[in-house]
């Protein structure tokens, strides 16, 4: 494995795209290539595996789709010649949408199949012959096992956002997808970071690979502004966010990161009232259509406060998001990342913040680790109401702590253990 580390400053031109793809880009308003596109499209062009390491929002799917459209070329038998598997249906349908766009004068074929609906449909969509198509693992070996997809012509393989492949469970289906794609192919692995796991999976699927970063793995974007509030409990969580989020001027699109679609519907139903401008949902428990419905009208400017899951944003890619909020602190450190990555796209600034209460503070210090740096803390301003803690809340926060704790130091005994009598000291039991 060869590392390479970005320090060239080259035109698309000189990058070697092909002519197609330079007049649409120069539509789409795309002048010079990002990092990783001047770091990935050389060696992707020259047959190498490649497994590149960049945050969301740097480019990283153009990164791959230049050089791989330019090698396809033209229409070319009915059989997929390049696969782009990704994690989830809003992926597939951005990447495809990318696809769209770069091959308005060219005349391949290609096409976004995912879960949720019939394959039948997605059957349709391919029977007439394809190039390229981007794929949810599920989708793919649906339409293989169903007879309607060959994927003999297979010669170039892209696994995209393999860090969230692996924390959604999928290691086992790609296995399963690689004993029946062609083992003579070009492979290009796509990641956030580059923890163990990814490691792990790319020297097991990619043999030798040339590693591709152009920043230390898991580094924030530079042009985010991030912060973190302390706070008591969930009480004062809603009463900060209304309060800000009643700036329309200063968080003109935000997005708003939360755990669970129960607390979805809190932080909508306590700031619905008290802020101005279109606000949404996008949860498991909502259709396919409302979410993709969902996130295009949040890219084109009509929603102003979108609260999301992780699942759901995954392939949500909207520029000029002025604000990220982490309601909750996200269950897989990575996952902040990602997160944060929503703002500052293509060069603009953005800020992002995080709420956190007591028993969240150890998952912070976690991801500080993580990304080496300590994020600076936000005072509350005077006008937000901290209330006080209820019971059964802060004695969950405390029973959180003392896990905690005994994680770091395995003898810890926690503010809950029940300390033993010393001996002779029991009383006897009456009897009734």
């Amino acid at each position: 494995m060869n590392t390479y580390l970005w320090h060239m400053k080259k035109t698309f031109e000189e990058l070697k795209v092909g002519k197609s793809l330079l007049k649409a880009l120069e539509e789409i308003g795309f002048n010079e290539p990002t990092p990783i596109q001047e770091l990935a499209i050389p060696i992707i062009n020259s047959g190498a595996n490649v497994v590149g390491i960049a945050q969301t929002g740097t480019g990283k799917t153009a990164a791959y789709l230049l050089p791989l459209l330019t090698k396809l070329q033209k229409p070319d038998g009915t059989e997929p010649r390049c696969i782009i598997l990704v994690p989830t249906r809003e992926l597939s349908v951005q990447v495809g949408g990318d696809i769209e766009e770069l091959t308005t004068y060219s005349e391949l074929r290609h096409a976004a199949v995912y879960g949720g609906i019939g394959w039948t449909k997605h059957a349709d969509l391919v029977a007439p012959g394809i190039d390229i198509l981007v794929a949810t693992p599920g989708r793919l070996w649906d339409l293989y096992q169903a007879n309607a997809l060959s994927l003999r012509k297979v010669r170039y393989l892209v696994i995209d956002e393999a860090d969230r492949m692996l924390d959604m469970g999928f290691m086992p289906q790609l296995r399963q997808l690689f004993e029946i794609i062609p083992p003579k192919r070009q492979n290009l692995l796509f990641s956030a970071t580059f923890s163990g796991k990814v490691e792990k999976m790319a020297e097991e699927f990619l043999d030798h690979f040339e590693r591709l970063e152009v920043a230390p793995s898991a580094t924030p974007a530079e042009l985010i502004s991030q912060s973190v509030y302390l706070v008591p409990n969930l009480s004062t969580k809603l009463n900060l966010i209304s309060w800000l989020l009643r700036d329309e001027a200063v968080f003109n699109r935000v997005i708003l990161f939360v755990k669970t679609k129960e607390a979805a519907e809190l932080v909508f139903k306590a700031i619905k009232r008290k802020t101005e401008g279109e606000k949404r949902i996008m949860h498991s428990n909502k259709g396919q259509s409302s979410r993709l419905n969902t996130i295009q009208a949040f890219k084109n400017g009509e929603v102003r406060i979108l609260i999301t899951t992780d699942l759901s944003a995954r392939g949500l890619d909207a520029s000029l998001v002025s604000h990220v909020i982490n309601f909750d602190i996200p269950p897989h450190y990575e996952d902040y990342v990602h997160r944060i990555g929503r703002t500052a796209r293509a060069g603009n600034t953005g800020t992002a913040f995080t709420l956190i209460t007591p028993d969240d503070i150890w998952h912070l210090r976690h991801i500080e680790k993580m990304i080496r740096m300590t994020i600076p803390v936000a005072e509350i301003p005077e006008e937000v109401e901290i209330t006080q803690t209820a019971f059964e809340e802060r004695q969950k926060q405390k029973r959180e702590v003392d896990r905690q704790r005994k994680i770091d130091n395995p003898e810890f005994k926690g503010a809950f253990h029940q300390k033993k009598r010393k001996p002779g000291t029991d009383k006897k039991k009456k009897r009734f």
